[in-house]
């Protein structure tokens, strides 16, 4: 275990779990905006963080919407409060750029699910396959794509191929699953990776949710294990239609602003609800699931920031041929003419 001192007072602890030790006081959001008017560095917060997190970034949203932020920001450093993959794609559309994420141990279990070896030998399988890839992969895997999508656009992305050629979509099953739901195929093979977090939300559990709110409006997004579940409710009419709706993370916050639902069960990491709070504050917003937290995304901590800030670390590299091939795949996506409001 390693300690830092900040300012004479707080000690900044690192243990297995994260940076920690320092709480995110008037103080501490202070030393943070000055660190970053310092290094000339945005900050970027992910919807999944901690409320501290989003409150003191510059800008908070979807991986995607964050890259893309990135992208055009005149500062000369990125600060990603996410998970590694998205830090990764910044810096895939920011190559001259330095992106820092807080903590890069801060990993993404769906992400995980496919390593680049997996993609190459599922490739040699289906050889005149279109690979589509959700954004939440590794540089390497989107590397090895010819399309990228989001969960906003996967319908649309894959509905954009020829639909005489296969399509191998990954990672995420129950994307997947959504997407052949939607388009009618049958020759799309789909990866059988999850999120932990999205998976842990199950079916029983939203049930007895709308049975216990039976006016709430549902936002559930497609990650989730009781995506089906959700569209089998309104199906069978335990739940009217019209309160059920699948979105992206982006389209929560469209969807919020818009309603006319007092209250709004979310089938999501439980980050997502400050952002929803904040958009619609007379709106009462519930997680179908309360345990919905990703510990990944709250490795980036008070702590984590701070430290990231004062050492430039940890410093975000991805190979040139790398990303140069990662990029395309992101541009054919935002080619098709729906770039969608990420995952």
């Amino acid at each position: 275990m390693t300690t830092t001192e900040w300012a004479g007072a707080a000690t900044i602890v690192d243990g297995p779990g994260g940076y920690t030790g320092v709480d995110a006081t008037p103080e501490w959001a202070e030393e943070v905006r000055r660190l970053a008017r310092e290094r000339n560095a945005t900050l970027l917060a992910h919807n999944y963080q901690l409320p501290a997190i989003q409150d003191i970034a510059d800008h908070v949203g979807d991986s995607l919407a964050l890259s893309r932020i990135a992208a055009e920001a005149e500062e000369d450093t990125i600060v990603f409060c996410g998970v590694h993959f998205m830090a990764e794609t910044a810096k895939i559309l920011s190559p001259d750029k330095t992106v820092l994420i807080p903590d890069e141990r801060a990993g993404c279990s769906l992400a995980d699910s496919i390593t680049a070896d997996q993609l190459r030998e599922w490739k040699a399988d289906h050889p005149d396959a279109v690979v589509v890839s959700y954004v939440n992969t590794t540089a390497e895997v989107k590397g090895l794509t010819d399309i990228c999508c989001t969960s906003s656009n996967a319908v649309d992305v894959v509905a954009s191929i020829d639909p005489d050629r296969e399509v191998l979509f990954l990672p995420d099953q129950f994307l997947g699953a959504h997407v052949k739901r939607e388009t009618g195929r049958d020759n799309i093979h789909i990866w059988a990776g999850e999120c932990h977090v999205h998976a842990g939300i199950n079916g029983d559990e939203l049930a007895a949710q709308s049975r216990s709110h039976p006016d709430a409006d549902l936002f559930v997004h497609p990650e989730c294990g009781c995506a089906t579940s959700a569209l089998y409710l309104a199906g069978e009419g335990f739940v009217p239609d019209d309160k059920v709706k699948i979105l992206s993370t982006g389209g929560m916050i469209d969807a919020a602003r818009e309603t006319g639902a007092k209250q709004v069960l979310v089938a999501t990491e439980v980050g997502m609800l400050h952002q929803l709070r904040k958009a619609a504050p007379g709106i009462d917003f519930q997680p179908v699931n309360d345990r919905a937290a990703c510990p990944y995304m709250k490795m980036i901590t008070p702590a984590a920031l701070l430290r990231c800030l004062r050492e430039g670390a940890d410093e975000v590299h991805v190979a040139r041929d790398v990303a140069d091939r990662a990029r395309l795949s992101v541009q054919r996506m935002i080619a098709i003419g729906n770039p969608g409001s990420g995952e």
